[in-house]
């Protein structure tokens, strides 16, 4: 050992002049933004993260099932502490897309770290460290060792097709390293073994503490995901089903767009929310990378908390905090559980909402735009506070950006803005539509598209822009509200609303104005314009069909949620 620490600090300035890298075989290259791709990413962080946080700056695991597979191993020198460690490992990756690029087997020499991941499975425990050796005595084996590694390393040196080319008046140096890498190679495969052994004898809090990962923010995260310092866990999906109770049927909250939402407990005590993605949809790894990379680190009090994830063979996962008091959709639309929303509590959930949006539009580094906001995708903590979930439809979007523009619409019917719905254009006034649609929800406990219509309207939208015309705007309000006591603060939540459905997306104020407009009575707020769909109504009672003067909404290519 004393020689490993003496050779290790002969090493350190000749490291620090270079860095070096071994690119795989070209004919195992992976494709971007395939699976492989994706599972390195998270291998990434989870080393980096992992190495930085182990008290031997070391650390190794695996990612994806075959044939998407990633294995990787991280070291940091003895001598760094965490954060260098981590900004090592971090940039190690970085230069292993860079300089061998859609490789899939990559080895990086950085004068703080070495990295090295593979699509080949090099970490498994039946990977002999030593061989099979005639020699007398333990010196004799010693010189032997030494032999092999110190011939080893003048071939690499001489090798004309190898990737490093050493100057003759380097050799000596190249020895030196080569014999330093060899002893860390020693160095691993004891810590790999004892890693082993210690893992395969850990029990619960064991296991979930080597999956914790402490994320911290930093800019160079590989996915470059946004927020202040929060805990962020890869979890095994033994640990998921243990939660869940192998996803029983009494512990399941509801059905997502991609998959069920079950409830489950960790050993500590802890409940979560667990959203299982259905391997039968298209959209589901697009969906889990989504979320990952949006809101891992977003940190707001009007957001659910992402807590982790598990990415284990067809098995796509997400762990977010529980919140006890379901989804907004399941109070509102109640007539009898409405009823303990009074307006105060509708307020705040108003407020709440909004606050969450400013964030996601203007606050946090990333501008992004959710584009599925509805009543089933705010949940309710146990005060009553809102959460905005699901983000597995969200864009990031550039601060430069107007808008943009996609051919593939996805959403819900009813919340979608006009502009996306019939041309797939899709801005931060999108989710100032589906907001605006939410708040004629809160404030009149009914559904925004009901096929019994209302009066001559068929939408909410139409029902609430005739009766503001004609200065009836309380017969909007929730019958179980003190409308006379608030009729003041339902007129204006009612105006605000109407801005933010107007049809121009132009027309509609921006989120920040919003929050603006419902934290002053004493602003003047502007008369709204028409809505959009509000010309669609029933033609006379006992026709189903759409009278003439009416306008049809065509949509194309759009999967309802």
């Amino acid at each position: 050992m004393i020689a490993f620490v003496l050779l290790t600090l002969a090493f350190t300035p000749i490291a620090a002049a270079m860095s070096w890298h071994i690119c795989g075989k070209a004919a195992t290259n992976y494709t971007a933004n395939s699976p492989y791709h994706a599972n390195l990413e998270l291998l990434s962080t989870a080393l980096s993260n992992n190495a930085s946080t182990n008290r031997y700056l070391f650390a190794m695991g695996s990612v994806g099932a075959a044939p998407d597979t990633v294995y990787g191993l991280a070291l940091c020198r003895g001598d760094v502490n965490a954060a260098v460690c981590r900004a090592c490992v971090v940039g190690a990756f970085r230069a292993a897309q860079q300089r061998c690029a859609h490789r899939e087997d990559v080895t990086i020499f950085c004068p703080s770290c070495r990295l090295r991941f593979s699509g080949k499975d090099f970490l498994r425990p039946d990977v002999s460290c030593t061989a099979a050796v005639r020699a007398q005595g333990r010196r004799g084996r010693q010189r032997l060792l030494s032999g092999a590694l110190l011939d080893g390393a003048v071939r690499a040196g001489f090798d004309t097709q190898g990737l490093l080319l050493v100057p003759r008046g380097h050799i000596r140096k190249v020895l030196i390293i080569a014999l330093v890498v060899s002893l860390l190679a020693l160095f691993l495969c004891f810590i790999k073994v004892s890693f082993i052994f210690m893992r395969s004898h850990g029990k619960g809090n064991g296991r979930r503490e080597e999956a914790k990962m402490n994320v911290k923010e930093d800019e160079s995260l590989p996915w470059g995901v946004d927020g202040a310092s929060s805990e962020f866990m890869i979890y095994d999906f033994s640990q998921v089903l243990e939660a869940t109770a192998n996803f029983s049927e009494k512990n399941k909250l509801g059905q997502g767009g991609y998959g069920p939402v079950y409830k489950g407990q960790l050993p500590d005590g802890l409940e979560i929310a667990v959203k299982r993605l259905a391997s039968h949809s298209g959209q589901g790894f697009i969906e889990f990378r989504n979320e990952v990379q949006l809101i891992a680190k977003l940190q707001h009090s009007n957001l659910v908390r992402l807590m982790g994830c598990c990415n284990q063979g067809e098995e796509k996962i997400l762990i977010y905090e529980y919140l006890p008091n379901k989804s907004l959709d399941f109070l509102i639309f109640d007539e009898t559980r409405r009823a303990s929303l009074d307006w105060n509590r509708r307020v705040t959930i108003i407020e709440g909402i909004s606050q969450g949006l400013v964030y996601l539009h203007k606050h946090s580094r990333l501008r992004i735009i959710h584009r599925d906001l509805k009543a089933s995708n705010i949940l309710l903590d146990k005060e009553m506070n809102p959460k905005i979930s699901d983000s597995g439809l969200a864009k990031i979007f550039s601060t430069h950006d107007a808008e943009r523009s996609t051919n593939r619409i996805i959403g819900t019917y009813g919340y979608m803005a006009p502009e996306y719905a019939s041309q797939g254009i899709f801005s931060i006034k999108s989710d100032v539509f589906s907001f605006g649609v939410l708040m004629l929800e809160v404030v009149s406990g009914k559904r925004s598209s009901c096929f019994h219509g209302y009066g001559d309207f068929i939408n909410l939208l139409g029902h609430a822009w005739q009766l503001w015309k004609d200065r009836l705007w309380l017969h909007l309000a929730d019958p179980s509200l003190d409308t006379e006591y608030h009729s003041v603060d339902i007129m204006r939540c009612i105006n605000i609303a109407l801005l933010c459905v107007q049809e121009n997306a132009a027309d509609r104020p921006t989120m920040s104005e919003v929050v603006a407009m419902l934290s002053s009575k004493s602003m003047t707020l502007p008369e709204p314009k028409h809505p959009a769909y509000f010309q669609i109504r029933i033609k006379d009672e006992d026709s189903e069909g759409v009278g003439p003067s009416s306008v049809k909404l065509t949509v194309s290519a759009l999967d309802g949620r």
